[in-house]
């Protein structure tokens, strides 16, 4: 008798066999495509609910804190600790109050090697790293990196043991909600050469995340003291003496690429929050120190095409003095001579011979007084600034014409514009997806109805379809035209300028 074999019971034995073999070597078999959580369960919580939990309540608890930001300008970067959450987590949950839902698109998260030893940086060429929160989709830029440099490359074993990346990442999904990932895993190496490499990968989208604790083991006073000296070298972005400094924190080249972008961009920094383990849940004989801090800047980045200008601080200061000069020579007022003939100095030996859109505001106890601009620049910025100002203060139809007692209670800002862009959208629910809190100027037209909102007006109007039905309410359109009809959109940043 012939005997016939069962194929189909043998490749059912295999893959029971396979799968065996897998699950006693504690590979997944996905392990090519997602970086699973690691230290889930040790360094926080496993579960998801209660992970939310302790995010929520580290939150709750990090709003006794008052931290001043500065105005008008744009969350750039942070450093955020990554011990366990029952030590560290305070002091990150501190960044709650500068993040927000779809705030960013793409995060750029840097965190030091600390158990495997390399060169330069490790990039994951993982599709997303997972953690109980969901799993986070690693942006084109984290490929790009590694096809654009040799000093990016994947490498498995660092993505299998190393946390400071993945203990940051929940605090980012909860309050960022969607963002898509650069991860990189900095070893040794030259900072400014990995800065100048990481460079072209951000823009205004784009959050950069040094992920570092600072001094290790030393005594609770002499931590104290010596975070203390580290934090202000931080601040005042001091970046040689950073590097040169001994046992003040592990994820040193991660914060000196910080350094690097906010000395080339202007950004400033703003302590959120120290403490130490002997704050929280240690002793006090050996601790480990902590702290958030962010990093603030003006919205543009200049490009190397310098496609579009940027204004500095004291260009800006400028327009403002202009705009408040024009205003008391209206009123009948002068100027001292000796500050107007300054101001045209400046003026003549600045370059403002560019053509933008701008708009003057005026705010009197913080309530709007005028406001008035252009979209688009048909004059020299200077000009454009001189008739914003008459019109801001003199012909906006909402207000009264400026007085002369109001003048010495009148706040002037400066909004230069980068030149409006269609947005193109499906429907509603993608055109809110589209815009970004925080950062876009919104333009919108049916027919001859039409409104803009600054990016200012986020502040009162956070949630986008609110945002949508105010603006749509100011074009003379029911408040929701924007579900209901096919608008024009268009999309537009600003640098900000005030007295």
């Amino acid at each position: 008798m012939k005997k016939y074999i069962n194929l189909n019971l043998i490749f059912k034995i295999s893959f029971v066999l396979i799968a065996a073999c897998l699950t006693i070597l504690n590979i997944s078999v996905y392990a090519d495509t997602i970086r699973r959580p690691v230290y889930a369960g040790s360094f926080y919580p496993a579960k998801a609910s209660e992970l939310e939990q302790t995010i929520d309540r580290l939150t709750d608890q990090s709003k006794q804190t008052q931290v001043k930001i500065p105005p008008h300008k744009f969350l750039k970067a942070l450093i955020l600790p990554h011990a366990g959450y029952i030590y560290s987590g305070l002091t990150a949950a501190h960044s709650g109050s500068v993040l927000s839902e779809k705030q960013f698109s793409k995060v750029i998260l840097m965190g030091p090697d600390h158990r495997i030893g390399f060169i330069n940086c490790a990039v994951s060429d993982v599709d997303a790293y997972q953690t109980p929160l969901g799993a986070v989709r690693l942006h084109k830029d984290a490929a790009g990196l590694r096809l654009a440099s040799d000093m990016f490359r994947p490498i498995f074993e660092s993505d299998r043991a190393e946390h400071s990346l993945e203990v940051v990442l929940p605090f980012l999904q909860r309050y960022l909600k969607e963002f898509e990932l650069v991860p990189i895993v900095t070893g040794s190496g030259d900072y400014n050469k990995l800065a100048a490499a990481i460079e072209p990968v951000i823009n205004n989208n784009t959050l950069l995340v040094a992920s570092s604790d600072l001094s290790h083991y030393l005594s609770y006073s002499e931590a104290v003291a010596r975070d203390k000296e580290t934090l202000k070298i931080i601040l005042n972005l001091e970046s040689d003496k950073l590097l040169a400094r001994d046992n003040c924190a592990c994820g040193k080249i991660p914060i000196l690429i910080i350094i690097s972008m906010a000395k080339k961009y202007g950004w400033q920094p703003v302590l959120l929050h120290y403490s130490n383990s002997g704050d929280t849940a240690g002793g006090r004989t050996k601790v480990v120190g902590y702290a958030a801090i962010a990093f603030y800047g003006d919205l543009l980045m200049e490009n190397k095409s310098n496609a579009v200008r940027q204004f500095s601080e004291k260009q800006g200061h400028l327009l403002v003095k202009l705009a408040r000069r024009t205003i008391m020579e209206k009123l009948g007022q002068k100027m001292d001579k000796t500050e107007s003939e300054k101001l045209d100095e400046a003026l003549k030996d600045l370059d403002f011979q560019v053509r933008r859109g701008t708009f003057v505001t005026l705010n009197i106890d913080d309530q709007l007084r005028g406001c008035v601009g252009s979209l688009t620049g048909s004059e020299l910025i200077s000009d454009n600034v001189r008739d914003n100002a008459i019109n801001a203060a003199f012909r906006d139809f909402r207000f009264n014409p400026l007085t002369i007692d109001e003048l010495k209670d009148v706040d002037i800002e400066i909004s230069i514009l980068t030149e409006p862009k269609p947005l193109e959208y499906t429907d509603g629910a993608d055109l809110i997806a589209k815009l970004r809190v925080n950062v876009d100027g919104v333009i919108i037209r049916k027919g001859h109805a039409g409104a803009t909102f600054l990016p200012q007006v986020w502040e009162q109007l956070p949630r986008p379809e609110e945002f949508l039905s105010h603006l749509c309410l100011k074009a003379g359109m029911s408040a929701d035209a924007w579900q209901k009809t096919r608008l024009e959109v268009m999309t537009y940043q600003v640098q900000y300028f005030e007295e």
